[in-house]
């Protein structure tokens, strides 16, 4: 079911940004109900709504049918939200947040492989972790941006949704106080913007026993802006290849930094041997 959603959301995407006229900063959409082309169950579609309706970087929605199928868009603006995010030494990307759709489906591959919990690594909006939640796993938010865990904390009231916002690190965060098990954590940070970086520095700090049991999900770009050596596994095989990371699967997907791209941005989940 996840490999037909996945597909059929990036085709949706394609065809979306063909037909959209709007000028709004960021842009994404949302089937309103459960469909053949999105069968995902419509408790969980309407806690995906319910996400967007109390977040406010969205100033503006309407409905819109593609190919016979309803769906909400939702237009917003996260410039304070980013001019925000990069006043920190220690953040490696400004928030810029991936397609509510596209964290549903990484969490619910999280889900499928059997991991127990989700960390949400530069977590933003927390949108990652809060699907982890919706899905019935124990989720974490770690931010190190006070306005956006602000936000993660008011979404998290509105939606009665505790996925865990934490103001901190990620860096110098103790992971051992969350007593993980077998924990997904989620890179949020491209490594061409020193994601790489915020990875290992996380893959250092824990203990071999939790290595063992823990996968790293990496986010990459295979945009054109990059040369051809920074796009390969997504600009991960660097980290790969020195850390011994096994590359389980890579899925592709859409965000809002790249839907003025032909490409989308991979996802790729990887285990220590």
């Amino acid at each position: 079911m996840i490999e037909t959603i996945s597909k059929n959301l990036v085709n949706l995407k394609q065809e979306f940004r063909r037909i959209y006229s709007g000028t709004s900063h960021i842009q994404e959409i949302l089937p309103l109900s459960e469909s053949n082309i999105f069968p995902i169950p419509q408790n969980d579609l309407d806690s995906l709504h319910y996400f967007l309706q109390n977040n406010s970087i969205y100033y503006n929605t309407f409905e819109e049918k593609i190919n016979d199928v309803n769906y909400m868009i939702y237009e917003g603006d996260i410039n304070k939200y980013w001019l925000n995010s990069i006043g920190h030494e220690s953040s490696t990307q400004p928030f810029s947040p991936t397609w509510m759709l596209t964290a549903y489906i990484i969490t619910s591959i999280a889900k499928i492989l059997n991991y127990k919990e989700v960390l949400d690594i530069g977590s933003g909006d927390g949108r990652i972790a809060y699907c982890g939640k919706i899905l019935g796993l124990n989720a974490y938010g770690i931010e190190i941006d006070n306005m956006l865990v602000d936000l993660q904390n008011y979404i998290s009231k509105k939606t009665v949704i505790d996925f865990n916002p934490i103001c901190s690190d990620a860096v110098t965060f103790d992971y051992d106080s969350l007593k993980l098990t077998e924990p997904a954590f989620f890179i949020g940070g491209l490594p061409q913007m020193g994601g790489d970086v915020l990875a290992s520095n996380i893959i250092s700090n824990l203990n071999n026993n939790l290595k063992e049991k823990t996968c790293m999900v990496l986010t990459g770009s295979y945009s054109e802006k990059y040369s051809v050596n920074d796009t390969k596994d997504g600009g991960w095989r660097k980290l790969i290849d020195d850390t011994g990371l096994k590359i389980i699967q890579s899925n592709s997907l859409p965000t809002v930094w790249s839907f003025d791209q032909t490409t989308e941005t991979p996802y790729i989940f990887t285990k220590f041997p």
